[in-house]
């Protein structure tokens, strides 16, 4: 978002979109987002279009536990991954092929996968539980209403 404003705009920008993702719930978060939205249509009528757009994108993660939020909205493990697989391709600079490079990165990843799979869990078992049995419920009032139909 910041790429669509000048410079000056940035901080005002990046504030109004933050305080979209510390609402405490999706309700307040629809309506922020509309609010900011309306705030930023006559400076970044670009950014107030891409945020009205992808609302339903950004506000995604809200039907999932709370203690889960603050994890779903960050993409920081994503970044971090990216910039270990950037580190270590710069390592050994040219590849001889793609398939080269493909083996390398795929590595990477699972040693990533693996690390989380043992060392730590970025979202708690019991709160996965409680995700899985919601989905579960949700499968069967679905399949009852296929079935009654």
């Amino acid at each position: 978002m910041l790429g669509h404003v000048a410079r000056a705009q940035q901080p005002l920008v990046s504030g109004a979109i933050r305080g979209i993702f510390t609402a405490a719930s999706a309700a307040e978060a629809h309506q922020r987002l509309g609010q900011v939205a309306d705030q930023l249509r006559p400076r970044a009528p670009k950014v107030a279009r891409l945020l009205e757009d992808a609302e339903a994108d950004l506000l995604a993660f809200y039907t999932f536990p709370a203690e889960h939020w603050s994890k779903l909205r960050s993409t920081n493990p994503l970044e971090r991954v990216n910039r270990e697989i950037g580190r270590r391709t710069d390592v050994v600079g040219i590849f001889p092929n793609d398939a080269a490079l493909l083996r390398l990165a795929g590595m990477l990843l699972l040693e990533q996968n693996d690390e989380w799979l043992v060392g730590r869990r970025y979202l708690s078992e019991t709160s996965m539980t409680l995700v899985l049995a919601e989905a579960t419920d949700h499968d069967r009032e679905e399949a009852l209403e296929l079935t009654a139909s």
